[in-house]
């Protein structure tokens, strides 16, 4: 059974669809009727666990995380294994730790987002959360045959943050700051205005990864400090694979950055920010380029702000969106245009200009 969707109808009531198969080639549907969005949400669930195998499963939520963790602890990069665990011991486990399985209702659910919501997290780390214990119950589902109390859960809806960038001038500012303080990182700036490298990625670069005579950025490693819980130290420093297999790419070297990369270039094992074999993290870069804003007048972005402002530009280029999406490291076109290309007022009216109608 799959809910398509539930919605408020023009009479006051909410309407849930229910997918039931197909019937000579076409979709058969149930419609659930309710007053409220709460109550619409209990009927369907109610259905649902009226048709679902109710198996059982002894186990509290506790007992199910660390089973599950070890189920895919070799599948998993160490960085998302940290990530995990960090989200089921300050969010998960504090709440539903001791409770069984077999006793997790929607309502529970739901009660848990509110309380997030309340306590101020984002719609987005919340639903990083949500997403996180659906996993869980997916296992229990396979492993135990149990009713699966996280079907048809609706997450609050996601507001696309707002990203502060720079303008057209103090771009260019910025361009001319670097320009005359040349140094290890003003050429990460620069890097990362010029090809988009992620700052990770931008900390883990070795000048093996560049080939001058072929004028070819390779992105091989990326660089991030994780949470250890199971550990003395309560962080650590790894470099390890990028973020996703698109990540892995080859980025062409504009003209513009060969003779700034030829100037600091030192050992093929020693890392482009540092000149040493010994490397920067993201947060100390991330440090060293508030103070280069500052010193150039500008105001404080966050350093990911230059990977949208290089997406930015090459869509006024007139870049190819799919080459684009390449050179980002994106697994889909959709990411590139959605959360990175962003259009200036002044080049909507230079867009509106072209428009040539006769009335």
């Amino acid at each position: 059974m799959e809910i398509l969707n539930i919605y408020h109808r023009h009479d006051g009531r909410w309407e849930g669809r229910i997918s039931r198969g197909r019937k000579n080639g076409k979709r058969k549907f149930q419609y659930i009727l309710a007053r409220t969005k709460e109550q619409c949400i209990e009927k369907i669930a109610a259905i649902r666990q009226s048709e679902q195998p109710q198996g059982k499963c002894s186990k509290t939520i506790a007992e199910l995380f660390n089973e599950w963790y070890s189920n895919i602890f070799h599948r998993v990069k160490e960085s998302t294994l940290a990530n995990y665990m960090m989200k089921a011991n300050k969010h998960i486990l504090p709440v539903f730790g001791n409770k069984m399985v077999s006793a997790i209702v929607q309502e529970d659910i739901y009660a848990f987002i509110s309380s997030k919501q309340k306590d101020g997290l984002s719609v987005r780390y919340i639903a990083d959360i949500i997403i996180l214990m659906k996993t869980m119950f997916k296992y229990a589902v396979r492993t135990y045959h149990i009713f699966n109390p996280m079907d048809g859960i609706i997450l609050p809806k996601k507001k696309s943050p707002e990203i502060q960038l720079l303008d057209d001038a103090e771009q260019k500012q910025l361009q001319k700051y670097v320009s005359e303080h040349q140094n290890r990182s003003t050429l990460g700036v620069a890097l990362s205005m010029s090809t988009g490298i992620r700052i990770g990625e931008l900390c883990a670069l070795q000048w093996k990864d560049i080939d001058l005579e072929k004028r070819i950025l390779t992105v091989r490693k990326t660089m991030q400090r994780i949470q250890c819980p199971t550990e003395n130290a309560r962080t650590k420093l790894i470099i390890t694979d990028p973020k996703s297999e698109s990540s892995h790419r080859r980025i062409p070297i504009p003209d513009c950055m060969v003779s700034f990369l030829h100037k600091f270039k030192s050992k093929p094992n020693d890392y482009i920010l540092t000149g040493t074999a010994k490397p920067i993290e993201p947060r100390a870069m991330q440090y060293r380029f508030r103070t280069i804003l500052k010193n150039g007048k500008l105001p404080s972005v966050h350093f990911h702000a230059l990977r949208h402002i290089f997406a930015s530009t090459c869509i006024k280029l007139g870049f190819d969106v799919k080459a684009l999406s390449e050179l980002l490291g994106h697994s889909s076109v959709e990411i590139t245009l959605n959360r990175y290309v962003h259009s200036s007022f002044e080049q909507k009216k230079e867009y509106m200009k072209r428009l040539k109608l006769s009335f």
